[in-house]
This record gives structure tokens, C-alpha cells and sequence, in this order.
């Protein structure tokens, strides 16, 4: 059976505490979503304000290929500014338990049909599909969300969600009740999880098992409290644990929409996260990474590749030479047993004393082992910034290049950039990719001290450098022209 995905990062992913989204990023975001394949997006809450109205506007004047909803109470009020915004859909929430009923709207049950029934019949009046989702469904007894669900389907409603509002469900429970609403449902069923106690991914292959045909989710899990059904380890769990289920997600490009939305929200991935954490394919353990390399099926259950990603072996004390090597030879380093040895040996004894051993530090641990002595062909004398935020960021170096004095200029988006483009001007550096720049405050403060790494590329020969400076700009510029110094040594 082919499950459908209703994605709601554009709502429900936007109340993450501290996320809040510009109409661009939003359709940056929605644009991804059509792309690989998402079947309905709720592109916000028109309600909300006039700013949200114009980003919903701005989604359903693209003719994706997706639904487009906006989400609305059962009040016209709400529906009005949804067809305002020239939504396909409405995701419509009624709350259907007691609690709801009686202490937040302080009405009858009869009285939330009424309103429940109307709200479907103004949507339909207006030609809007409808998704009803009961809010707080997880908490309603199971005969009254029946009856909810049949009233709004005889008014209309195209399909029904069961909403677990507070994430009380267990997977047990959540087969059940999915399996007791399609004897009697005879539309589409959805689930919307929360993850309150780690189970909504749980859930919704129960609710999914149990008869549902659709489930909401959000990228990476995000969300109010502990967030929500996360997609990628709900659509990379049905390709692989559920063959009776298939999904139109385009699954290589999991891994891109993923760091996308961790960007655009502040809103970064665990490193441990299933299927898009750094660490979900990466592996430091000697009699792992021996598996790996000999059959990766062995300690991975899917590949690196199935999701956009790529596997890596992580130096460490835990290291074996298997890993090591292979690690060695990602970075142009060719070794004999015996050097593999050594240099193991030394990552063990600075590991043993608690650091991190980075790309950075292996390089130099094999130079030593090696003895490699790298002649420098280009030295830093002096670099000048002029930036504000009136004036275009621009850099001037002064460098010694082959034991000549080279005066260059650049400017860019920023001053770092400023300073890498003024370097980069030189011939030398023609065919060397930045393929990526990471940095650290290793103390604390407007003062902290900062640690700069970077991985460049030269043909298939890649490498990493660091530069560690108070100013971050001759940090940048020292770990590039160290990571350039590098490349040209050979």
C-alpha cells in the first residue's frame, strides 16, 4: 500500500521553541518537499498573521505538485483567511476530548459537533478538500471519536486524522485504536504523533499497521516540546522494515532537506539521530570498521548512499589499523604495516589523555611517522580588512609566494570571505576546491580563542587545516594557506 505524507515543518515544525521562518525560507523549504516527493504540505496557519497569509500565498502560487493546506480551527473566521490564501486544503483541528471540550472550550459534546459539522460544510461550500483532525484524539474515548469522524465524512470531510496530541500513545494502543476506527472509516485515515515519551515514530508504524493510510510528520523531528514524527526515519524505516508499504519520497535527497531545514531553523541534528545524525554512519570501533570494510552489510542495515549520505571511520582509541588505513588513503596517505602501526599507536596515546583527534592532527601524526617535511611555498605577512555595515567587506593581503612578495586584494559576502578571496586570486591556487569550514570558540567570551578547520581539495588528493587565532579572520586565512601549502607540497 502506498502511504501518503502529510508534512507539516511549515507549521507544526515553526512552534519549535525559537524557530521562526522568513516567507523565502519557508518556500526554500516547501519548494524541497514538492521535489522529493511530499504528497500534502501544511504551509502554515493563515490565521496567525498577515506576514504568515503572505508566506502561505507565496507556496500555493508555485503549482506544486503537492497539496497545499493551510491548518484552521472549525471557526469561518479561520476558514476565510484560508481561502484567502488560495490553499487547496484546509487541515481542519476539532478537539474531540473531554478535557478539550469542556475546560478549554467550555462546551457541550453536542455543541462540538455542531460547530465540528458546520465548519465542514463551509469548507466544502468553498470547494476545499477537508482533513479533520481530531485534536487530542489519543484521549478520546473511542466511540465518541467514531462519531465525530462519521458526521464530519457524511458533511463532506475528505479524510480524518487522529490526532496524539501529548504523546501518550504507545504502539500497542496505537494499532488498536487505528484498527477500531477502520472497521467504521471509510476514508483515508492519518496519524499525527508527538514524541513526548520517544514514541512517535513508534506509533505511527503501529497507526500505520493498524489501518492508517497517512501520517504527518515534520523534517528532523521538530517541533513543540519533544517535536514530532520524524520523516526521514519514518519514510527510511518503511523502505526498509515494512515492504508491504511504499512512500513517494525520492529518499536520496533525505539527507539534503535535512541539513536544509537544520539551517534555516537554528535547529540542529543530535549527532546520534537516526539515518541524518553526523554519527549514524560513521564507525570508530576496529572490529567494526574491519566489518565494514570487509562487507559493510555487517554493522549497517542500509548504506550511506540510500539517503544522500557517506560513510566514515572516526580516529579514536577505539580505532583499528583496517579503519585507519582506509581513513589514510581518503587523505592521499599511503603507508607500510609497520608505519600503520606507529602511527595508531601514537592516535591511541593522545586519545588515552582525552583529545579529540581530528583530519588535522592525523596529517601531522603521519608526517612525524613519515618524515614528511613540508616546505611551504606561500607565507602570510600581513592581512587588512576594511568591513562594516555600510561598505562592502574587502581584504588585502600581503604574501610571500616562492620567495616573492605578492600584494593582492578581494572582497566578499563577509569578511572572512573577503580575506579567502584576496589569497585565492593567485594563479597557484587555480583547481583547489573548499569543500568545507568549521569553526569553534575554544574559550569563552567576545575574546575566545578560535579554532579554525577547513578541507580542501586538489584533484583527488583532499586534506584538512587549522588555524587557531583570537580573530577569526587570521585564523581562516592561516588554516587555508597551511591547507594550500599541503596540497602543493606533493
Amino acid at each position: 500500500m502506498n502511504i501518503k505524507i502529510l508534512d507539516t515543518t511549515l507549521r507544526d515544525g515553526e512552534q519549535t521553541p525559537g524557530v521562526s521562518l522568513t516567507s523565502l525560507e519557508k518556500l526554500r523549504i516547501a519548494t524541497k518537499l514538492d521535489e522529493i516527493g511530499v504528497n500534502f504540505i501544511e504551509a502554515g496557519s493563515a490565521i496567525t498573521s498577515e506576514g504568515e497569509r503572505q508566506s502561505i500565498k507565496d507556496i500555493t502560487q508555485q503549482n506544486f505538485n503537492a497539496e497545499i493546506l493551510s491548518f484552521s480551527r472549525p471557526l469561518e473566521m479561520d476558514i476565510d483567511y484560508c481561502l484567502e490564501c488560495d490553499v487547496d486544503a484546509v487541515n481542519l483541528v476539532v478537539p474531540t476530548s473531554d478535557l478539550h471540550i469542556f475546560d478549554k472550550l467550555k462546551i457541550t459534546k453536542e455543541e462540538l459537533l455542531a460547530m465540528s459539522n458546520s465548519a465542514v460544510d463551509y469548507c466544502k461550500d468553498h470547494g476545499l478538500t477537508v482533513e479533520l483532525s481530531a485534536e487530542d484524539a489519543s484521549r478520546t474515548s473511542i466511540d465518541f471519536l467514531k462519531t465525530v469522524y462519521v458526521n464530519a465524512i457524511e458533511h463532506g470531510a475528505d479524510r480524518v486524522c487522529l490526532c496524539d496530541t501529548v504523546g501518550i500513545l504507545t504502539p500497542e494502543s496505537s494499532f488498536e485504536m487505528f484498527k477500531q476506527l477502520k472497521e467504521d472509516i471509510d476514508v483515508p485515515i492519518s496519524c499525527h504523533c508527538h514524541n513526548d515519551f520517544g514514541l512517535a515514530v513508534a506509533n505511527t508504524f503501529a497507526a500505520l499497521k493498524g489501518g492508517a493510510s497517512e501520517f504527518h510528520s515534520t523534517i528532523n523531528g521538530i517541533g513543540e516540546r519533544a517535536g514530532n514524527t520524524s520523516f526521514e526515519e519514518c519514510v527510511v524505516g518503511i523502505y526498509k522494515l515494512f515492504p508491504q508499504f511504499s512512500t513517494d519520497i525520492k529518499i536520496h535527497e533525505i539527507y539534503t532537506i535535512s541539513k536544509l531545514v537544520a539551517r534555516l531553523t537554528g535547529v540542529y541534528i543530535q549527532p546520534n539521530k537516526a539515518i541524518v545524525g553526523e554519527n549514524a554512519f560513521a564507525h570508530e570501533s576496529g572490529i567494526h570498521s574491519d566489518g565494514i570494510i570487509k562487507n559493510a552489510a555487517t554493522y549497517e542495515s542500509i548504506t550511506p548512499e540510500l539517503v544522500g549520505r557517506k560513510r566514515k571511520f572516526v580516529i579514536g582509541k577505539h580505532m583499528g589499523t583496517h579503519g585507519l588505513d582506509v581513513r589514510l588513503k581518503e587523505l592521499g596517505v599511503n603507508v607500510s604495516k609497520n608505519q600503520l602501526k606507529k602511527i595508531c599507536d601514537n592516535i591511541k596515546v593522545l586519545a588515552d589523555k582525552g583529545k579529540t583527534v581530528t583530519d588535522v592532527d592525523l596529517q601531522a601524526i603521519a608526517d612525524n611517522v613519515l618524515e614528511i617535511n613540508h616546505k611551504d611555498r606561500i607565507k602570510l605577512n600581513e592581512v587588512t580588512i576594511v568591513s562594516g555595515n555600510k561598505v562592502m567587506p574587502t581584504a588585502s593581503v600581503k604574501l610571500t609566494v616562492d620567495g616573492e612578495e605578492v600584494l593582492n586584494a578581494g572582497v566578499g559576502i563577509g569578511p572572512v570571505d573577503a580575506a579567502i578571496n584576496a589569497v585565492n586570486s593567485l594563479d597557484i591556487f587555480d583547481d583547489i576546491d573548499f569543500i568545507e569550514y568549521h569553526v569553534d570558540a575554544i574559550t569563552g567570551g567576545t575574546d575566545a580563542l578560535i579554532d579554525v578547520i577547513i578541507k580542501l581539495q586538489k584533484g583527488d588528493k583532499i586534506i584538512s587545516a587549522r588555524g587557531t587565532e583570537p580573530d577569526i579572520i587570521n585564523a581562516s586565512v592561516k588554516a587555508y594557506i597551511s591547507g594550500v601549502n599541503r596540497l602543493l607540497s606533493n
